[in-house]
């Protein structure tokens, strides 16, 4: 199923990002530079059965690295620790990061080729749309 993600992705278009950074407590000179930022997604499946998340750009590059169903750290590219979890979940890899009694989820799904992630924070949703650049 994973597999499906595999390769890099180039973004196109970003809705209501500003929302949700602002939902998640990112400050405004951070959103302003995330709003601005379209970072590429490279998804890797890594010879030790680890999957490896990478979204960079020209600002600011982070890579994650876990197993599915496995609960792990992550230093957000907004400097937020959380305890985060990833799952398979109706065909979509589902990413719940949790910190500070707070959590957000976010959906990635292949609909038509391309990659969608949906970022939810509470009733804020945010849609980033990604095209496939090479397995």
């Amino acid at each position: 199923m994973v597999e499906n993600f595999v390769g890099s992705w180039k973004m196109v278009s970003s809705e209501n990002f500003d929302e949700y950074m602002k939902a998640l407590g990112v400050g405004f000179a951070t959103r302003q530079v995330g709003n601005r930022t379209k970072p590429n997604l490279i998804v890797r499946v890594e010879d030790d059965g680890q999957i490896s998340l990478k979204s960079q750009s020209t600002f600011k590059t982070t890579e994650i690295k876990f197993r599915l169903n496995e609960a792990f750290e992550e230093i957000t590219a907004d400097d937020r620790k959380t305890r985060t979890v990833v799952t398979i979940e109706n065909n979509k890899l589902v990413q719940k990061q949790s910190w500070d009694g707070k959590e957000t989820t976010l959906e990635r799904e292949i609909v038509d080729g391309k990659l969608i992630a949906t970022c939810k924070m509470g009733s804020v949703v945010a849609v980033r749309t990604y095209e496939r650049e090479s397995r």
